[in-house]
């Protein structure tokens, strides 16, 4: 054999050890479908992360970083909506919608709709029957629900509706608990009498419907604040050092907004009267507990966000059962840690305990979930 063909056999040999010439080539074909739908190198450094690709993996690639090696995917593949070379020369464009479009004063019904008709209940307290309160009070739950619905169908809090389709029970139960759980503890000696479920819970509901403007503007702002942690960000572990304190003080930001609410409904409602008046910290875990859920599944994480709600949930059930349970002859020393619960912090104890748990389990997963690139997609 010449010298030439012995040369090229060595250094074919060399090529198969030492891997493809473009190690990025193989990242493209099997990322290509991410690559052609992404709007900016951002989206596929996300990907990638959510992929498994992390900075040390990047450097596999030839790359320094996930981000760095999310540019060269975007540059050399071509978008398959591509109608203009727009994308091409502004590699970070502005994706967020201006904020006073649309969304800001819709985040504003639930809390309006909510007002009136607490109005409209304290106007017929006393005046008229039982049938023609009933009546004021299932108009004002529809209209309450269709109010949440339009605030939530777009803006910083949208989800799609078969992802929430799950969570929707398990916030059903939790405002049905805010509505008659005092109740159904007081008919099982486990609480102290109040009025009625309509004016116990005027407050808590009050506050929550307010609640969802702070909620929508504090996603907002973590959703601003993590595009710019993209765009100036040159790692993983850097974008999580930037975006995790922003996500702390929004989420204080709206547990103080949420406190401020529910005192001032307190006050408003007159909630010296009813069973769970005085305790606004259940209104607050509550609230706290459904916003961390529901940002949890804007984010993409709807598991994490219906397993904190199945928790509250089952707590307030496993409430009820044990009250319950303590009324059968014999069975007394069952319900005895609910009543220890109610005598020591009243009725608002068992809600407060119960999404105060769920919501501080939530808040774990959310500050190492939604510091991911791959969430702000």
């Amino acid at each position: 054999m010449s010298d030439a063909g012995t040369t090229s056999v060595g250094t074919a040999r060399q090529a198969r050890r030492r891997g493809p010439a473009d190690p990025v080539k193989t990242l493209m074909h099997s990322h290509r479908e991410l690559c052609e739908r992404a709007v900016d190198p951002l989206e596929i450094a996300a990907g990638l992360e959510a992929h498994g690709v992390t900075d040390r993996a990047a450097a596999r690639f030839r790359h320094r970083d996930v981000f760095s090696l999310a540019e060269e995917l975007y540059a050399r593949v071509p978008r398959a909506a591509d109608t203009d070379t727009a994308g091409a020369t502004a590699p970070y464009p502005a994706r967020s919608g201006d904020p006073r479009a649309g969304w800001v004063p819709r985040t504003l019904l639930p809390g309006a709709v909510c007002a009136v008709a607490v109005v409209a209940l304290r106007c017929t307290e006393g005046g008229a029957g039982g049938g023609a309160r009933s009546a004021i009070g299932v108009a004002g739950a529809v209209a309450l629900a269709i109010a949440l619905t339009v605030a939530l169908r777009r803006g910083p809090l949208r989800v799609e509706s078969h992802t929430a389709r799950v969570s929707r029970l398990w916030v059903c139960w939790l405002l049905a608990y805010v509505l008659y759980g005092d109740g159904l503890l007081r008919l099982s000696g486990g609480g102290p009498h109040g009025t009625s479920p309509l004016t116990d819970a005027a407050a808590p509901l009050l506050a929550l419907a307010f609640a969802v403007a702070p909620a929508a503007w504090c996603a907002h702002l973590l959703s601003v604040q993590a595009r710019r942690g993209l765009a100036d960000s040159r790692g993983l572990a850097e974008f999580a050092s930037r975006t995790r304190p922003p996500l702390l003080g929004l989420l204080s930001l709206y547990v103080l907004a949420l406190t401020t609410l529910a005192v001032l409904a307190e006050l408003l409602t007159g909630g010296d009267r009813g069973a769970s008046a005085g305790h606004p910290e259940a209104t607050v875990a509550l609230g706290g507990l459904l916003f961390l859920a529901r940002l949890l599944t804007v984010h993409g994480f709807p598991r994490a966000a219906a397993t904190g709600l199945v928790t509250a949930c089952a707590v307030e059930a496993l409430a009820l059962v044990l009250a319950t349970a303590g009324r059968v002859p014999g069975l007394e020393s069952v319900s005895a840690p609910v009543r220890a619960l109610v005598d020591a912090g009243g009725a608002g104890a068992v809600p407060a305990v119960a999404c105060g748990a769920a919501a501080l389990g939530l808040l774990v997963h959310a500050t190492v979930a939604l510091p991911r690139a791959s969430a702000h997609t």
